[in-house]
């Protein structure tokens, strides 16, 4: 069939199509941000601004509210306008090498996330701005309405208070937060402090030009937390590289952790984080000494145990975000294949260096120099933990009872093999592995009276040199040594 299409006298010109904003705000606000991701996006801004402080203040009573103040450079009346601007970077302009923001959205989507009302009130050359995000208003009105709200509304905040007393400084202001029940705030705070300690820790060491820098939440300073335990004598460093991606340096720094051994219960849960040490492994990135992503191989190497101790510190500049595939939250990155390439080779050397505070324990059962009551034995390609039925207590066990008896002591034994709790042992070892106590299996006065009961038999040379080389006997060697005939 035929159509014929006649486009005479139709207007051509392009036409206005607004977006219903009332639907658009409600995707704009479910961007994925959680509340302490939310925080950091918006702080960025105060380093950028040069803050050496920031203080923030949140309360559950009448009502959820949040604000931040820092002591950053401020904005005049158009400089605040044009910050309430959505989008109001463009992300392929060249920045300061300390700007961590990239598309000009960060202090927007973050708050919208959380809240429905965004104030900014900024000072500068001794003048106070204020500028006004309300979400309601603009989805009744259908217009990006940006309001002017009455400062004295505000003036009674300890917050604001403290910013009249400065010089310069900008304060954010969250109402109608909906994004969580008023009950969940301290839990928040708590996951926030831990949050901003380690995305922010290099600036509170006093990183770079920021010699001093400080985050107060509810009066309470926070202290950094460097993920990879720099001041342990037994973390290891190990050699750093440098990759040149389009003109710019990155540089790789890879740690190992200390093995449990070495540290106090405390430091040890400490450093595994919240994640634990087995999920906190791979990749640190970070960007102008803010960490971005942490506890990730991209996908380049399996998650595994042995290698739970390795940690990758990545810096990169604020020009390689194209690179990295760096995403508005500043939370994922998809690096592009030629540095996946490269950090395949680094992860392939890190972790067979990482993996041996665990292998190299491991290779103790077939210490040489000892008798073990345990062994590996390799079967069907893999391997499998057996007891030693040459050691020679169990030697002179067999001597001394019947085969009745004999045979009845091997299937026990069979069994304490074959029911090794394997996934109880790992699941203590990963998730709590100063409560296990095995050592207190070893009862002193046991083993002297064994000592006893073996030389009352009569031991000749030979054989009491046996029992010096088993694990009972090589710390308790004058209780067996004169027992010779």
């Amino acid at each position: 069939m035929e159509i014929n299409i006649n486009l005479k006298g139709l207007n051509m010109e392009p036409l206005v199509v607004k977006p219903n904003l009332s639907n658009f705000v409600k995707s704009l606000r479910d961007i994925g941000y959680t509340f302490e991701v939310a925080v950091a996006d918006i702080l960025d801004n105060s380093i950028t601004a040069n803050a050496r402080e920031v203080r923030i203040h949140a309360e559950a009573e009448p009502n959820l509210f949040f604000s931040m103040l820092d002591d950053g450079f401020g904005m005049s009346n158009s400089e605040l306008i044009e910050a309430m601007r959505l989008a109001a970077k463009n992300p392929e302009d060249e920045r300061e090498k300390e700007d961590l923001g990239r598309f000009g959205l960060g202090l927007k989507t973050a708050s919208f996330s959380q809240c429905k009302k965004l104030t900014v009130i900024s000072k500068k050359n001794n003048n106070i701005s204020i500028k006004q995000w309300d979400l309601d208003f603009i989805s009744n009105k259908n217009e990006w309405l940006l309001k002017t709200p009455e400062i004295t509304v505000f003036e009674n905040l300890p917050l604001f208070l403290d910013l009249k007393k400065q010089e310069t400084g900008t304060l954010i202001i969250w109402e109608e937060i909906d994004n969580f029940p008023k009950y969940d705030l301290p839990l928040k705070l708590d996951s926030l402090r831990k949050h901003l300690s380690l995305v922010f820790h290099r600036f509170l060491e006093g990183a770079g030009t920021f010699k001093s820098f400080n985050i107060i939440i509810n009066n309470n300073r926070l202290k950094a937390f460097n993920p990879f335990n720099i001041n342990h004598p037994a973390t290891q460093q190990l050699a750093s590289e440098k990759l040149k991606i389009n003109g710019s340096t990155i540089y790789i720094y890879p740690f190992v952790l200390p093995h449990h051994s070495k540290l106090s219960q405390e430091e040890y849960e400490r450093y595994a984080t919240e994640e634990g040490y087995t999920k906190s492994q791979g990749f640190y990135l970070y960007r102008a000494n803010r960490l971005l992503i942490h506890g990730t191989w991209w996908g380049l190497h399996r998650t595994n145990d042995a290698h739970k101790l390795v940690r990758v510190k990545i810096d990169i500049p604020n020009d390689q975000d194209t690179y990295w595939g760096i995403d508005i939250k500043k939370s994922t990155a998809k690096p592009i294949s030629e540095i996946r390439n490269d950090l395949k080779r680094i992860i392939k050397q890190v972790t067979e260096k990482g993996s041996r505070p665990y292998s190299g324990r491991g290779r103790k059962i077939e210490d040489r120099n000892t008798t073990n009551f345990w062994e590996i034995k390799h079967v069907n390609g893999g391997v499998r933990f057996s007891l030693n039925k040459k050691h020679p207590i169990l030697d002179k066990v067999r001597e001394d009872v019947n085969s009745y008896i004999t045979q009845l002591l091997d299937s026990y034994l069979m069994g304490v093999e074959a029911y090794l709790p394997l996934d109880a042992i790992q699941a203590k070892l990963q998730l709590s592995p100063h409560e296990i106590k095995q050592e207190s299996a070893l009862n002193f006065e046991e083993v002297q009276a064994l000592a006893e009961l073996l030389k009352s038999k009569g031991l000749d040379k030979e054989y009491i040199d046996s029992l010096i080389r088993t694990e009972l006997f090589k710390d308790f060697k004058e209780l067996i040594a004169n027992g010779e005939k």
